[in-house]
């Protein structure tokens, strides 16, 4: 799908205005039981090896490509954002040297193509103004054989809408693509996009500060996301897919 540069290009000044010059305490980097939980549920999906060169899209700040590195992951950042690649590399510190790129997803640096393993991404899709585009983008910058691994809100989960339209800071304009993270048509962009081997698997239950509770959170959480009852709706979503081969 092509979409016009003027429409990428106010897209994507409404995510820098959104995201603007003012430190969300929401995308500052740690180790909490609520990040690390998100981190080892997507390198377990993804199967990711510490072999493998990996590209963390929509970096931000680095919550979760940190951590991936101190794991001893290959990973490199892709942002939008001047700003939030600055603070990345004053919480990084010179720890991991990461390589980062400032750039707009659809139109990715020419030294990425057929660069990496695995593309990962941490709640970026939704902010993103043409999932088919994106898509392409990830399979060009994908090896042979490569696949990619994103970790989004569940649109069936009534709770993303209470918290978009009740706390302060967030905006439909910011965050309404939750919407858009449905089954059907991530799946359908990503093979129209080439991508194949698509896949879908749901986790999480309990908001981050009961998740955060020592010795409390995590237990309950692995109950409460069994019971089949309200699987659907679990609020975080791993999808995903393959770049063929050959």
């Amino acid at each position: 799908m092509n979409t016009p540069d003027t429409m990428i290009e106010t897209h994507n000044q409404t995510q820098l205005d959104y995201f603007g010059k003012k430190i969300k305490d929401s995308m500052v980097p740690e180790a909490s039981p609520y990040v690390v939980r998100q981190v080892d549920r997507l390198l377990a999906c993804s199967k990711i090896t510490q072999s493998e060169r990996v590209l963390d899209l929509g970096c931000g700040m680095g919550k979760y490509t940190l951590e991936m590195a101190r794991r001893g992951i290959q990973v490199e950042g892709l942002d939008l954002s001047p700003f939030l690649l600055e603070k990345f590399r004053e919480y990084d510190g010179g720890r991991y040297n990461i390589p980062l790129y400032e750039s707009d997803i659809i139109k990715f640096p020419p030294q990425l193509l057929a660069r990496f393993d695995v593309i990962t991404g941490f709640f970026v899709l939704h902010h993103v103004h043409d999932l088919e585009a994106c898509f392409t983008a990830c399979f060009h910058m994908l090896k042979p054989g490569g696949r990619i691994v994103f970790l989004e809100p569940n649109a069936l989960n009534p709770l993303y809408y209470f918290q978009i339209t009740f706390t302060p800071g967030m905006t439909w304009e910011g965050d309404g693509g939750v919407v858009k993270m449905r089954k059907g048509l991530m799946f359908r962009s990503m093979k129209n996009a080439g991508l194949t081997d698509t896949r879908l698997e749901r986790f999480g239950f309990f908001p981050r500060f009961i998740t955060n509770l020592p010795g409390i959170g995590l237990p309950l959480e692995s109950v409460f996301e069994k019971i089949p009852l309200w699987k659907f709706a679990l609020p975080f979503q791993l999808f995903t897919a393959r770049k063929p081969a050959v």
